[in-house]
């Protein structure tokens, strides 16, 4: 197989793995490639791997079990089935990135209304901009990023080093909260609107304005992963 010339997350990679999966006849309850292995075999980055991984997981495709490794499963579990067994296996994690994200998002939103550069706004409308037009394409993956690009360049515009560092780890390596809000029915279109008013409230500069619509997106997100979660036990 041939090596992608990528460092983040792509289609091509979701689809090299799922192609590996077919052409060398993985079967359901078998173990797949480690995440070295499978990092050295694309030449990619671990990030990139991890973050394939994990939607292919949430999706159906295959199952990680902790210090055992990749399992392949049943691809004809349908799809939101696949998502609720994975909400169950993981809702710690999910809670916890969730309560840390709460915690940092709107006083990064708030520290953006007052220190953004108009370069900085022009990112963070780009990442805004991009997110409705993955939504029309109907490209999950692409929604995924356009929506961790968002979070990013906010804090990013903070000027704030340690913050825009601590957001870019979360966005590579612990991106369950964007991963799982995004594939929980409706969010997608109430996510449009709530990224619409966190732009709209930096580019007028209003702090308490920024702080409290980022509140709102995090808390509905995770409100819609929980009535989500109810309906489906």
């Amino acid at each position: 197989m041939e090596p992608i010339k990528t460092i983040r997350l792509s289609e091509k990679v979701m689809e090299a793995v799922k192609t590996m999966i077919k052409e060398e006849n993985f079967m359901p309850g078998e173990k797949f490639y480690s995440e070295h292995e499978l990092t050295r075999r694309l030449q990619v980055s671990r990030a990139s791997v991890r973050e394939a991984i994990r939607i292919l997981e949430i999706t159906g495709q295959v199952n990680v079990k902790q210090g055992k490794g990749i399992f392949i499963t049943d691809t004809n579990t349908p799809g939101f089935e696949a998502f609720s067994i994975w909400l169950k296996n993981n809702r710690e994690d999910l809670f916890d990135h969730f309560e840390l994200r709460m915690i940092i998002d709107p006083k990064a939103a708030a520290k953006a209304a007052e220190k953004a550069t108009e370069k900085d706004i022009q990112k963070i409308t780009r990442a805004c901009t991009a997110f409705k037009e993955e939504f029309e394409q109907k490209n999950t993956q692409g929604l995924i990023h356009a929506d961790t690009k968002f979070h990013i360049a906010i804090a990013k515009s903070t000027k704030n080093k340690t913050l825009f560092s601590l957001m870019k780890t979360m966005g590579e390596n612990l991106n369950e909260g964007w991963i799982s809000s995004l594939h929980t029915p409706g969010r997608i279109e109430k996510t449009i609107v709530e990224h619409g008013e966190i732009l709209n409230a930096i580019v007028k500069r209003d702090k308490n304005a920024a702080e409290k619509a980022m509140s709102r997106h995090l808390e509905n997100a995770l409100e819609d992963i929980k009535v989500y979660m109810k309906e489906e036990n």
